[in-house]
């Protein structure tokens, strides 16, 4: 669960993921990949298990690193992800997703353990499901932002 990402590679053909995001097939050289941004690689970023499994993770040491208030944590995340605190816009934006989020979870509980069970890696037992999953939203919205993806 460390920054990494492990895949069988065949010599003929990439994996899916790799396609996805424009790897080069295993029979020419290639010096240099060049840069895109497709609706299949924002598609992958945000459902596949192990990327949102990555966002629970975060999302766990958000709720026990980042503060006690909801801003607090929305900006130990931003300094945490992106390395520069959020804009008051940007906070904002979160702020209202978080609470719709929250809102949504606490009433159904069934959705917030089916969020946070997604992976291999079980959920931390001590954080309260619905502020998990609701949080789970958040660092999944964070990782896809396009300055966290593309880093140039």
């Amino acid at each position: 669960y460390r920054r990494s990402l492990y895949a069988f590679v065949k010599r003929t053909a990439p994996p899916p993921f790799m396609a996805n995001f424009d790897a080069p097939n295993r029979e020419q050289f290639c010096a240099r990949r060049e840069r895109s941004n497709t609706p299949l690689q924002a598609l992958q970023l945000l459902n596949d298990t192990q990327h949102f499994e990555a966002a629970r993770g975060l999302a766990q040491r958000i709720l026990t690193e980042g503060g006690a208030s909801a801003a607090d944590r929305i900006r130990w995340s931003y300094r945490t992800i992106l390395g520069r605190p959020p804009r008051p816009a940007e906070l904002s934006v979160v702020e209202a997703t978080l609470a719709r989020n929250l809102a949504r979870y606490q009433t159904d509980a069934a959705a917030a353990q089916q969020v946070i069970s997604q992976g291999e890696s079980p959920p931390r037992a001590d954080l309260p499901a619905p502020e998990l999953a609701a949080y789970t939203l958040v660092a999944n919205l964070l990782l896809n932002l396009d300055e966290t993806v593309n880093r140039n």
